[in-house]
């Protein structure tokens, strides 16, 4: 889990600013189609417009903040409205190690189905706070592997939950799912402030966790389902 501090992300966007650097896609980072199945971001962000909170407390966005972010649920999901930090923790990739990311582990919480760690620099995934006091994300039906629409700058990607993070911090994702948004996956100077939503789908699975394809087709399912019944 990156430990942004607003210190580093402030002198980091003064640093783009200065040279001229595009923040959103100047990585290096493939951007993808602005929309991914068939439910628009503006259908599914008018479902959560209002928070019933079902989290005990809320949460930071980074070590340097106040607790402001509650879970909230919804018929057949939960959701949060955060930032994104980028988690380039699982596989060892010339994008996501040791020298790139200085918050690097070579694990995730949650496999691929050969037994390795995720690509966060390949596969869109997001980053779930550990179970604690706070909130219990097994408890509330979330699961490894299952699907969440995350949605920033009118753009709906995709993801499935592949890592845990701190007990007491929200809104983080992989590399691949900051870069399909437009969002800057630099894991060091990247992310974005606010603005992203996080819609996790209850008691969904993709399988095999590592096939974007497959979250996709679900998640576009599961998403319909999701107008309907809120």
């Amino acid at each position: 889990m990156r430990m942004r501090t607003l210190t580093l992300a402030a002198a980091s966007g003064a640093a783009l600013l200065a040279a001229g650097v595009l923040p959103a896609s100047a990585s290096g980072a493939t951007p993808k189609s602005a929309q991914e199945g068939s439910v628009s971001a503006a259908d599914l962000l008018s479902k959560v417009t209002s928070c019933s909170q079902i989290s005990n407390g809320k949460y930071r966005t980074d070590d340097e903040t106040s607790a402001t972010i509650p879970v909230c649920g919804k018929n057949g999901a939960v959701f949060w409205k955060a930032d994104m930090d980028i988690d380039c923790d699982g596989q060892r990739t010339s994008n996501c190690n040791e020298n790139a990311d200085p918050w690097y582990q070579d694990d995730t919480a949650f496999h691929q189905s050969n037994g390795q760690p995720l690509k966060a620099d390949s596969l869109p995934y997001i980053v779930v706070p550990s179970s604690s006091s706070i909130w219990n994300y097994s408890g509330a039906g979330i699961k490894g592997g299952g699907v969440v629409a995350v949605i920033y700058n009118n753009k709906v990607e995709y993801a499935v939950v592949g890592d845990t993070g701190p007990t007491n911090i929200i809104g983080e994702a992989s590399y691949a799912t900051a870069g399909a948004l437009g969002i800057d996956p630099d894991p060091a100077t990247g992310g974005a402030e606010s603005g992203v939503t996080y819609i996790l789908f209850k008691n969904s699975t993709v399988s095999p966790i590592e096939s974007h394809s497959a979250a996709v087709s679900l998640g576009d399912q599961l998403a319909k389902q999701f107008l309907a019944n809120n």
